[in-house]
């Protein structure tokens, strides 16, 4: 009796570029606020919220809108990176991704724990990069041909 083994490989369809995106931010969102609720366990931190500040800046209604716009921006690109039509869901995606490059940055302003911040901005700064890339890369399609002769000026996106 002989054993016949089938030797199959993983599928490796493409990912479309709007789920490649959706992931990124995801990824982004975790690290953002991860890295955030870590940061609870440095010493000193909790007891400067208890007395109300937040590195330089004092808490307040102000400063908690602000930090719930900067974390709402990115937890809604995944659902825009998957729902936004091809050409605006580029361009969105490689506007805000460039704009969070220098607010990612700026969290490693006053860190006490470098290597820990330091880590995280770079994982983050490396999720930025891959959405930029995946947006301005984004495959175009050639314009259909109508019956008449004209083209519609949008093929598969």
């Amino acid at each position: 009796m002989s054993t016949r083994q089938t030797i199959t490989t993983p599928d490796d369809r493409p990912i479309p570029v709007r789920a490649k995106l959706a992931a990124a931010w995801t990824s982004f969102m975790f690290l953002y606020v991860y890295v955030d609720i870590l940061n609870f366990f440095t010493p000193g931190v909790v007891e400067d919220i208890l007395d109300g500040k937040v590195f330089e800046f004092d808490l307040s209604q102000t400063f908690s809108t602000a930090a719930l716009t900067l974390v709402s921006v990115p937890s809604l690109m995944v659902v825009l990176s998957m729902a936004l039509p091809a050409r605006a869901n580029r361009i969105t995606n490689l506007v805000v991704a460039a704009l969070y490059v220098p607010v990612t940055a700026f969290n490693l302003a006053g860190a006490s724990w470098l290597y820990f911040y330091g880590l995280g901005v770079v994982l983050e700064l490396i999720l930025l990069g891959f959405i930029m890339r995946c947006a301005w890369t984004w495959p175009r399609t050639a314009p259909v041909p109508l019956a008449n002769g004209a083209t519609t000026g949008r093929g598969r996106q």
